[in-house]
C-alpha cells in the first residue's frame, strides 16, 4: 500500500506539505480533486489512491487502475498565469513526468502529443488536465497523472501497447519517491509558466522532449483526422501536420505512428 507518511516526509517545505489525501480505493482521483477544487481546495492539494474503480483519461477513455500497481494522482492547481497559458498546463505535467522518471528511475521517456508518456515506444503514463471554477468564481485546474509502476501484464486490446517502470527498469520502483519527485517537478514547471516569456520556452522544450512533434510521419485520429509529417507546435501548443492537402493545425485528437507501406 502507498505509504502516505513517507510521501509527506519527502514533501516537507513544499506547497504540497499538509495537503496530501490518500484513499486505498476511489472512483477517480480527478473527480475527487475537481470536487475539492470547487469548494476551495488550496493550490497543491494532491489526491492519490491505490486503486481507481472509474479512472478516466482524455476523451472519457477508461484508465485501467490496478490496485497497488500504479501511481494514480491528481493535483489541484491555482497557477498565477495568463489566461492564454492555461491550455499549456498539460505540457507542464508531461515535462514533470519525464523529469521524475529520469530522476527516480534513470530512464528517458518520450512525450507523445498531447498527453501520453512512452518508454521504448510503449505507453507508461497518461495525463488528464481539467479545469473549473470554485464557489468564488475563481478558476482552478486539476492535473491527473496515471503512471504504470509495477504492472507486469496488460489488456491485449489496448490502442497503444503498454509497459511499466518496473518492466523497463528491471527492478522494483518505489512509488513514494516517484510521487514526491513528480509533485516537485510539477510545481517547478507551473512556476516557470508564470514568467512572461515562458510559453515559447516551454514549447521549445516540448519539441526537444518529444520525438513526435517534429518530422514524424503520423496519423491523427479524431475530429481532425489526417496523416502527414509533424512540423512542430504553434504558439498555443497545437500540433502542426503537413499533409498532401496542406498544413493542418490539430487542436485535438490522438496521434499514432503512420503505417509504412
Amino acid at each position: 500500500m502507498f505509504e502516505l507518511a513517507q510521501a509527506e516526509a519527502l514533501l516537507v517545505g513544499t506547497p504540497f506539505a499538509g495537503l496530501l489525501h490518500f484513499q486505498p480505493e476511489t472512483g477517480s482521483t480527478n473527480s475527487d480533486a475537481m470536487d475539492a477544487g470547487r469548494v476551495g481546495a488550496a493550490h497543491g492539494a494532491a489526491f492519490v489512491a491505490d486503486e481507481q474503480t472509474a479512472g478516466r483519461g482524455r476523451g472519457d477513455h477508461r484508465w485501467h487502475s490496478v490496485a497497488g500497481e500504479g501511481l494514480y494522482v491528481s493535483v489541484v492547481l491555482r497557477p498565477q498565469i495568463a489566461e492564454k497559458h492555461w491550455m499549456l498546463l498539460p505540457f507542464c505535467a508531461g515535462l514533470a513526468v519525464i523529469a521524475a522518471i529520469r530522476e527516480v528511475v534513470g530512464l528517458q521517456a518520450d512525450l507523445r502529443w498531447p498527453n501520453d508518456v512512452l518508454l521504448a515506444g510503449r505507453k507508461v503514463c497518461g495525463i488528464l488536465v481539467e479545469s473549473g471554477r470554485d464557489e468564488r468564481g475563481e478558476r482552478f485546474a486539476v492535473a491527473g497523472i496515471g503512471i504504470n509502476v509495477h504492472q507486469r501484464a496488460f489488456a491485449p486490446d489496448l490502442a497503444t501497447p503498454a509497459t511499466s517502470l518496473d518492466l523497463q527498469a528491471g527492478r522494483t520502483v518505489a512509488r513514494e519517491p516517484l510521487f514526491a519527485c513528480l509533485l516537485k517537478f510539477l510545481q517547478q514547471e507551473v512556476d516557470l509558466l508564470a514568467r512572461e516569456t515562458a510559453a515559447p520556452t516551454l514549447l521549445a522544450r516540448i519539441e526537444r522532449a518529444s520525438t513526435w512533434v517534429c518530422k514524424r510521419r503520423v496519423e491523427v485520429h479524431g475530429p481532425q483526422a489526417c496523416s502527414g509529417v509533424t512540423a512542430g507546435l504553434d504558439e498555443h501548443g497545437f500540433l502542426l501536420v503537413d499533409t498532401e492537402a496542406g498544413r493542418v493545425t490539430v487542436q485535438t485528437g490522438g496521434v499514432r505512428a503512420a503505417e509504412v507501406d
